[in-house]
């Protein structure tokens, strides 16, 4: 009885926790200002040049720094203290949005360089905000705080997205510019206000040691084959960030062949996947003391797969689009389930002196397995229907869940120690 009692008050939600709650605002103000961004950036690009490629260079230009530069980005994240890390690079981020005020048709390059810098700035901004979330709560709410993050996320894309194409009409570039840097001021100010817990199992002398910095780079890749969670993550990160870049392209192409819908209707269905995030984000939040994150890993993507291959097959029998709002809204929680759970196992299991770098390099391998999925359902639906690429893309979610349920579940509750002893070695 004295236990729970003793941990009734820690079972609160951490929103109610000051420093969870600053960092947790820190996240949805400068999420909200990128995706202003994201949305008037291409729009931009689109008006100046004329053209959907000078659009999609800029997607590029996101794309590519991350995947030659993202890991490499973790070793500086785990030598720097995680809560400056994100003040500095929320003020840089900032500063470097200004070049943006003098882009035009003569000097569109401006954007895809800006676009690149910000790209390598957010590459370590994110694995630091991940890595400071276990010194934020306590191990038990950890999971929780993960889901709150996401709920953040989400809700950010929710309410930003579509004010930056607003904001691009009524404004233009440049009110967007200062609006964005604004929100990283405001961002770093709130994270500046916080204090965190003494990160567990850290040395006394610093996070890291200071040698070379290439065999870091590597330690940080072996950590990842020497802890048997970390390689089970890997293959779903692999499989399922492929199976999303099918996704990205093919979806386009389902709704405007198979439900003969336009535009407005794939922006549409795009959006609303951000309510199932908030809405998953908060139950997952509860679920997730009840269920173990493996459970949420592994019957996540389960449930993702599922729903996929009831929206791609539905099409026979109704095209009404406010029934696929329906199913988007609704596979928006499983895909929070997933993202909340594997984030929890990884800081769970991993070394902290190793965190940063950890997730970076899942954060590469991710960007290019979608880069190749993209590549794979251009090249397939020259030979093939498109309902049966789709098809194939959801049983992919299937075996990412199946992967989490047997290899995931198995080591789970032996992880942490793992990790430990291959950090003392």
């Amino acid at each position: 009885m004295t236990d729970t009692l003793s941990a009734a008050p820690r079972l609160r939600s951490p929103l109610r926790q000051r420093n969870f709650g600053l960092v947790w605002a820190s996240s949805f103000v400068s999420d909200a200002g990128d995706w202003l961004l994201m949305i008037a950036l291409p729009l931009f690009a689109f008006a100046v040049t004329g053209s959907a490629l000078g659009a999609s260079t800029v997607f590029l230009a996101e794309l590519i720094p991350m995947l030659v530069l993202g890991s490499f980005l973790g070793v500086l994240v785990d030598r720097w203290d995680h809560r400056r890390t994100m003040i500095v690079v929320n003020l840089v981020q900032g500063a470097f949005l200004l070049p943006l005020l003098f882009a035009s048709a003569e000097h569109i390059w401006i954007v895809y360089l800006v676009a690149a810098v910000e790209a390598c700035l957010a590459a370590l901004f994110n694995p630091a905000k991940q890595a400071l979330v276990p010194r934020l709560v306590a191990p038990e709410q950890l999971g929780t705080g993960n889901a709150l993050m996401a709920v953040s996320e989400n809700l950010a894309r929710l309410i930003g997205s579509p004010l930056g194409g607003l904001a691009f009409a009524t404004v233009g570039l440049p009110g967007v510019v200062m609006v964005d840097a604004a929100t990283y001021i405001v961002s770093a100010i709130l994270v500046a206000l916080s204090r965190t817990l003494p990160a567990r199992d850290e040395p006394e002398d610093g996070p890291l040691p200071r040698i070379h910095f290439l065999r870091q780079w590597v330690d940080g890749i072996s950590t990842i084959r020497r802890t048997r969670p970390l390689g089970a993550i890997s293959v779903i990160t692999l499989l399922g960030q492929f199976s999303q870049g099918i996704f990205l392209v093919l979806f386009i192409v389902y709704v405007v062949q198979q439900l003969d819908a336009g535009d407005t209707a794939v922006g549409l269905l795009r959006g609303v996947q951000a309510i199932g995030g908030v809405a998953g984000g908060l139950l997952v939040g509860a679920l997730i003391r009840r269920f173990s994150p493996q459970t949420l890993v592994g019957w996540g993507y389960v449930a993702f797969g599922a729903i996929s291959m009831l929206t791609w097959n539905l099409y026979g029998v109704t095209t009404a689009i406010w029934v696929y709002v329906g199913l988007f809204i609704v596979v928006g929680i499983p895909a929070v389930a997933t993202s909340a759970g594997t984030i929890t196992i990884v800081q769970k299991v991993t070394p902290p002196d190793a965190l940063g770098r950890v997730i970076a390099s899942f954060g590469t391998l991710g960007g290019a397995a979608q880069g190749l999925g993209l590549l794979a359902a251009g090249l397939l639906v020259e030979h093939l229907d498109v309902v049966a690429i789709l098809n194939g893309q959801a049983i992919i979610y299937i075996v990412c869940g199946l992967i989490g349920l047997i290899f995931l579940g198995r080591v789970g509750a032996r992880g942490r120690a793992g990790s430990r002893a291959d950090a003392a070695q």
